[in-house]
C-alpha cells in the first residue's frame, strides 16, 4: 500500500476529529436532556458512546492517517520519528480546527447556537492531575499496543477512555484539540476557556512522561512510530506481513 498523501492524511484527521467532537458534545447534550437531572446517567451515556465512537473512527480513518485525532499523540509520535515536525504541526492544526467544527455540527443538529463559550468550571489540583494521568495512560496504551498488537489498539483506546471517564476527576479529556473545542460549548461537555491552558499543559506533560518511559522500557520504540495509532500507508502493508509471519 502506498502512503497516503499529506492532503489525504490531513483530511482524515480533520473529519475524524470533527466527528469525534460531534459525538462527544452531541452525546453530552442528549444524555443531559434525557437523564432527568441524573448526572451519573448522563455521564454513563456519554462515556459509552464516546468509547464506541473512538473505536469506529479509528477503524475508519486509521488506515489513511493513523487516526491520531489528538495533538498530544501527533507530537509524541514526531519525537520518535513517526511524523516529521512539519507534518505533526499540520496534524495539530487540522485536529484543532476539526474539533471546533465538530462542536458546531453538534449544536446545529440539536438546535443550539453555533457556538457558546462554556461556563463549566473544571479547575483545581485534582482536575489538573487527572489530565496528566489520563493522557499518560492513553499514550501508554498506544505505544505498547502499536508495537505488537496494532489490530487491538482501536479497542484498547476506546476501552481506556471509557474507563478513564470514571476514574479521573476531569472525566479524561486527554486531548488538547478536544479540550480547546469543548470551550466552545456551554453544555454538559463544556470547559471554561480559562481552564483550558491548565488542562492542555498537563496533557502534554502526561504524553511526554509516557513517551519517555516507553522509550526507556522499549529502546526500539522508534521502529514502530510510523504505525501510531494504527498502521497506515506502507506501515499497513508491513503489519500484514508481520501478522502472516506470526501465524
Amino acid at each position: 500500500m502506498r502512503p497516503a498523501t499529506l492532503a489525504r492524511r490531513l483530511t482524515a484527521e480533520f473529519i475524524g476529529t470533527a466527528l469525534l467532537l460531534a459525538a462527544i458534545v452531541g452525546f453530552g447534550i442528549m444524555g443531559d436532556r434525557h437523564a432527568g437531572g441524573n448526572v451519573a446517567v448522563a455521564l454513563l451515556a456519554n462515556t459509552l458512546a464516546t468509547g464506541a465512537a473512538l473505536v469506529a473512527l479509528i477503524l475508519t480513518f486509521g488506515p489513511v492517517s493513523g487516526a491520531h485525532f489528538n495533538p498530544a499523540v501527533s507530537i509524541a509520535d514526531a519525537t520518535q520519528g513517526g511524523l516529521s515536525a512539519a507534518d505533526a504541526a499540520a496534524y495539530c492544526v487540522v485536529q484543532c480546527v476539526g474539533g471546533i467544527v465538530g462542536v458546531a455540527l453538534a449544536h446545529l443538529m440539536l438546535e443550539l447556537p453555533l457556538f457558546s463559550l462554556s461556563t463549566h468550571a473544571r479547575s483545581g489540583a485534582s482536575q489538573i492531575l487527572s489530565e496528566s494521568v489520563a493522557t499518560f495512560g492513553l499514550l501508554a496504551v498506544i505505544w505498547s499496543g502499536s508495537r505488537r498488537r496494532s489490530a487491538a489498539v482501536p479497542f484498547a483506546v476506546g476501552a481506556y477512555i471509557t474507563a478513564a471517564y470514571w476514574f479521573t476527576a476531569s472525566t479524561s479529556f486527554a486531548n488538547p484539540a478536544v479540550t480547546l473545542a469543548r470551550a466552545f460549548t456551554d453544555t454538559f461537555a463544556g470547559i471554561r476557556p480559562a481552564d483550558v491552558p491548565g488542562f492542555v499543559g498537563e496533557q502534554i506533560v502526561g504524553a511526554a512522561a509516557a513517551t519517555t518511559l516507553f522509550r526507556w522500557l522499549i529502546p526500539t520504540l522508534p521502529e514502530s512510530a510510523d504505525r501510531v495509532v494504527v498502521p497506515h500507508g506502507s506501515a499497513a502493508s508491513t503489519e500484514v506481513h508481520y501478522a502472516i509471519r506470526d501465524l
